[in-house]
C-alpha cells in the first residue's frame, strides 16, 4: 500500500513554439500515456489558446513516490522523444502542489 505522505502531486505549465500548439498536445498524449506504468496518474489536462503569455497546456498529476516519478522521467521511451519535445515545447514550468 502507498503511504499518502510519499505521494508527489505536480502541476505543469507548457508553452508551445508558435504554430506547434497541436504538436505539443500530441507529444504530451504520447508521453503522458507512460505515466500509469510508473505509479502515476494524470489528474487533469487543460488547454488554452496561449494568449497574453498564458501556457498552452496545464497538467496536474500524482505519483506514488519520488522513485515512481524518477522512473517516469528516466523512461527510455520518453527519452527517445526528446527531439520532438525540443521541437514543439518552448517552455515548461513544473512545481509541486497540494490538491485540495
Amino acid at each position: 500500500m502507498t503511504n499518502l505522505d510519499d505521494q508527489i502531486q505536480l502541476c505543469c505549465f507548457l508553452w508551445a513554439y508558435p504554430g506547434q500548439e497541436a504538436a505539443l498536445s500530441a507529444y504530451e498524449d504520447r508521453v503522458l500515456a507512460l505515466v500509469p506504468e510508473h505509479g502515476g496518474s494524470v489528474l487533469q489536462r487543460a488547454v488554452s489558446n496561449g494568449a497574453d503569455g498564458r501556457p498552452h497546456e496545464v497538467q496536474l498529476y500524482r505519483f506514488t513516490s519520488q522513485a515512481a516519478l524518477d522512473g517516469y522521467v528516466a523512461d527510455p521511451r520518453r527519452a527517445a522523444l526528446a527531439d520532438e519535445r525540443d521541437r514543439v515545447v518552448a517552455r515548461t514550468e513544473l512545481f509541486p502542489v497540494d490538491l485540495v
